[in-house]
């Protein structure tokens, strides 16, 4: 009887509320999928450097894998057996012995615009202050709105709404997957379609990460996968690779599937939001791969030489 109480999975989360709402939401998709008792997987908290550095912005960090690696390490030292991961912080390229073993249902991947006074990004007024962590973001802002500020804003959801609530910045943006999660997408002010404001890679899905030799786990995270959201992230990381996208380069890209054909839009844009390039694929779920790739390549090409130097 006491051997039932032991863990048949632990799971390694960040301990953000976000964080940990999505893996409450692995836990109960895999007791149900799996015929688990949910106090059987287990959700282990690990702080990550993302979570610790709150004084600067992550770019200049490290960028990519700040949220990530930490937990990353514990996968590989056998200290938990699965990482649940915002797909949109996931790096470029995994450590070896890692993979994606699946994604859940992806969240809407639009972005909200959130302001105390303004209705939209439109209305504000000159020079008002737009708070955002994100590069791609403050580059998107930038080009539509030049006059305005845009500053540096970390800190999750909540300490992001309760800074605008005290008139730290007019307004910022945010995930409307994360707000949905969190049940708090009353808090949005406007909707941002995809068109107008593209969204980051992977944006609104949560990538399950495991050993690639693990296929009592994998197993596990196969019958909880997401076909096409798997399919469309990874074209939208696929042309992030060709990219060689990191966190000092604005990027946004999304791909959904339609009546059986994979679309793919992607975009490069300064972060002052001088210069932007874009191109849109089509074609075979089963080239998702391959189609992400010669779009990224195709901006690459596009793109001058120093498009993507530092900062």
């Amino acid at each position: 009887m006491a051997q039932s109480s032991l863990p048949l999975v632990r799971v390694g989360t960040r301990g953000s509320p976000l964080a940990l709402a999505q893996a409450e939401e692995v836990r109960g998709r895999l007791a149900a999928a799996c015929g688990l008792d949910p106090q059987t997987i287990a959700l282990r908290i690990i702080r990550t450097t993302g979570d610790r550095i709150q004084d600067r912005p992550l770019a200049e960090a490290g960028g990519k894998g700040l949220f990530t690696k930490e937990i990353e390490q514990a996968l590989l030292d056998g200290e938990i057996d699965l990482a649940v991961h915002s797909a949109k912080d996931l790096p470029t390229w995994l450590p070896p012995g890692l993979v994606i073993a699946g994604y859940l249902p992806r969240e809407d991947v639009r972005d909200v615009f959130i302001a105390r006074k303004a209705a939209s990004l439109a209305d504000l007024p000159r020079g008002a202050v737009v708070g955002t962590a994100s590069l791609r973001r403050q580059a998107l802002v930038k080009r539509r709105r030049p006059d305005l500020q845009v500053i540096p804003f970390r800190g999750n959801v909540e300490t992001r709404l309760r800074k605008l609530a005290e008139g730290q910045v007019d307004a910022t943006l945010l995930a409307l997957a994360g707000l949905k999660r969190l049940g708090r997408s009353d808090v949005a002010t406007a909707i941002l379609s995809v068109e107008e404001f593209p969204p980051a890679i992977g944006q609104g899905a949560i990538a399950l990460e495991a050993r690639a030799d693990d296929a009592r786990i994998c197993a596990f995270v196969a019958a909880i996968n997401d076909p096409d959201t798997a399919t469309a992230v990874t074209a939208e990381r696929a042309f992030l690779a060709a990219l060689e996208g990191s966190c000092r380069t604005p990027i946004a890209g999304h791909a959904h599937i339609l009546e059986g054909r994979l679309h793919f839009h992607g975009l490069i844009v300064k972060p002052d939001g001088s210069e932007l390039h874009e191109t849109t694929r089509s074609g075979a779920p089963a080239e998702a791969a391959a189609l992400g790739e010669n779009a990224g390549r195709e901006l690459r090409r596009r793109a001058a030489p120093d498009f993507f130097g530092p900062g």
